[in-house]
């Protein structure tokens, strides 16, 4: 998470570390639900990988983060510093015995359980943010008008189809399109294209950033309060927490750990449990004159990337990178993404004022997020999405909230003993 220090004051239940959209999201719940919530972040709400994800939320993806295949990519990973699956030599030990457990979750037994898990996050999730946008205004910002995934090559339409039997064997709405249905819902994309899988449960929002924006408005407005600071450690004590905040330190009665891919050095100073958490660099490019290309957010997939309309433009993200949390931006990267999508439209996107960004997601190798409390409630745990960060938010702060005040659970929520710390 170094801007400035911050003291705490006496009388903060809950100090969240991380003011990302599940952090944010979360402080906002838990302030709700009359607890004084304090957020601890070195950057502004915000600002950090909630900036730029894709904006899709993608409740059709309930499948893990990889599969088999992964093991024949992998030379192609270490050559292709441009292709949509990147491992940085430099960050190949520490990346290894990551993969190694990515694996061995592959396995039929654990496979499923991902899929269960994620399934049960994702069926929620819609509903979720619902319940979060509408009384703080902010539901015209969420786009419930589907998603498309096309492809491109014949020899495609029978991985296609199998596909489609996965996603429909798992409850995940699914429509096969034609070429005449694409081309009467997005008539600027290419009449070349074979056809495609509609997803008419998925949404995506409009501008990431100002749902980011517009939770902690409404946090604050119900007392949560902001700190820009760098959390540099902590500590359990007899009363609860004792944060290193920057210069000075933030005592509360009980932390949230949100922190995404820079929480696993807290979690361990907090817990003793050293998680495998890594980062998968995720790159967008904005293209601030396009927003009128698409109605909603299409995937390619031979190309392994998403577009997705918004109100500052179209946003091109996708691409994974294993390079942990200190190499530099490779911004070449991003602007890939412009070439990606050459031979996806009748006509090339235009790049006039295009603006490329990188960020880093936090994964686990069981692609499931850690949803808990340990340490006899005193340490609150949410992170570890992934790539699902967006799409899980609002059901992660209702997740913490329930934790976090003991109530029963609720026939709307889902059990959240997949998402434990105590599996690792």
């Amino acid at each position: 998470m170094g801007a400035k220090g911050c003291e705490g004051a006496p009388g903060i239940d809950v100090a969240v570390v991380g003011a990302g959209i599940i952090g944010v999201a979360c402080a906002l719940q838990l302030a709700r639900q009359g607890l004084r919530v304090t957020v601890l972040d070195k950057q502004a709400p915000g600002l950090g990988a909630s900036f730029g994800n894709a904006g899709h939320l993608a409740t059709e993806q309930v499948f893990p983060i990889a599969d088999m295949s992964i093991v024949k990519r992998l030379p192609a990973m270490l050559m292709d510093p441009l292709g949509p699956l990147r491992l940085d030599v430099r960050h190949l030990p520490r990346a290894l015995p990551w993969f190694l457990r990515l694996l061995l979750n592959l396995r039929s037994a654990p496979f499923a359980r991902t899929v269960a898990g994620l399934r049960a996050l994702n069926e929620h999730s819609l509903a979720a943010w619902q319940r979060v946008l509408g009384p703080i205004g902010q539901l015209p910002l969420l786009k419930e008008d589907g998603s498309l995934l096309v492809y491109e090559r014949p020899e495609s339409h029978g991985l296609v189809q199998g596909l489609s039997s996965r996603f429909q064997e798992q409850g995940v709405p699914v429509e096969p399109w034609g070429r005449e249905a694409i081309r009467l819902s997005a008539p600027q994309l290419s009449e070349h294209l074979q056809g495609g899988l509609f997803f008419p449960a998925t949404a995506h929002m409009l501008d990431p950033y100002a749902v980011v924006c517009g939770l902690a408005a409404a946090a604050r407005a119900v007392g949560v309060q902001f700190r820009q600071c760098e959390v540099l450690g902590g500590a359990l004590t007899a009363t609860g927490i004792t944060l290193r905040a920057g210069a000075g330190s933030v005592h509360a009665h009980r932390v949230l750990i949100a922190c995404g891919a820079h929480s696993a050095p807290l979690v361990k100073a907090l817990t003793g449990i050293r998680v495998p958490l890594d980062t998968e660099r995720g790159y967008h490019l904005m293209l601030p004159g396009e927003q009128e290309r698409l109605p909603f957010a299409v995937t390619s997939f031979e190309r392994r990337f998403i577009m997705t309309p918004m109100h500052k433009g179209l946003r091109l993200a996708g691409t994974v990178e294993f390079a942990g949390l200190k190499q530099p931006a490779r911004m070449a990267r991003a602007w890939q993404l412009h070439r990606l999508s050459q031979g996806l439209f009748k006509k090339a996107l235009s790049t006039e004022g295009a603006t490329p960004w990188m960020g880093c997601r936090p994964s686990l190798p069981d692609s499931l997020p850690v949803i808990d409390q340990v340490e006899n409630g005193r340490v609150l745990l949410a992170f570890g999405h992934q790539h699902l960060g967006l799409t899980q938010a609002a059901i992660t702060a209702d997740l913490i909230a329930q934790l976090a005040t003991a109530n029963a659970p609720s026939a709307q929520l889902p059990d959240t003993v997949p998402y434990r710390l105590a599996r690792f």
